[in-house]
């Protein structure tokens, strides 16, 4: 079965295509159908913006599709950037540019900064959704370590660990990550209705 997974960003689409590698689910991304539509995501949550997302690729393809929105959520912040992550800094913001703001915005606050991403993944076919919620809980740091990854992962260690998310390789990351839950469950719900 062929699924499209309605992103742009290339980080999620290698993360998502290799949780799905060893079943009958073949991934599709957008940039891999050669589209890059911008869908404005209008959503208060990240249900509302994952579903969003799904109906629009759903309505031009007309094939299953697979959408997500995740965000960082830090308690001393009273929950954001949350939705707002991605543009949490303004539109057309860079990861440094939302790092830095949440950085700058943490600095006033007492150590340990708690946070946790949290994945909201959404299968859409036109008639059915399935949703799963996946978190990550971890802590803030205010100096960006590590390569990999991609958005808030070079300022946040996750519980259990000492390295930040970008300094994990994208194999460890994917057993941990709060999309890797979300979409597991996701992955086992499609792969139990039609086997692997």
């Amino acid at each position: 079965m062929k699924v499209i997974f309605a992103t742009q960003n290339k980080g999620k689409s290698q993360e998502v295509k290799n949780l799905f590698e060893d079943t009958s689910i073949q991934i599709v991304s957008l940039s891999d159908l050669g589209n890059d539509i911008d869908i404005e995501e209008t959503g208060t949550t990240l249900y509302e913006n994952a579903l969003i997302k799904a109906k629009a690729i759903y309505e031009i393809y007309k094939m299953p599709v697979i959408s997500d929105d995740s965000g960082l959520e830090i308690e001393l912040l009273n929950g954001r950037p949350g939705v707002y992550s991605a543009r949490y800094a303004g539109e057309n913001c860079s990861y440094e540019d939302n790092n830095k703001k949440v950085t700058e915005e943490l600095r006033s606050f007492p150590h340990p900064h708690r946070a946790k991403f949290v994945s909201q993944a959404l299968y859409y076919d036109g008639s059915e959704i399935i949703s799963f919620v996946g978190e990550l809980p971890g802590r803030m740091i205010d100096k960006p370590r590590g390569n990999f990854g991609f958005g808030y992962d070079p300022i946040f260690i996750p519980d259990g660990f000492a390295n930040t998310l970008a300094e994990l390789m994208l194999e460890e990351k994917n057993v941990i990550s709060h999309r890797a839950k979300s979409f597991e469950q996701l992955k086992n719900k499609l792969v139990g209705r039609i086997g692997k």
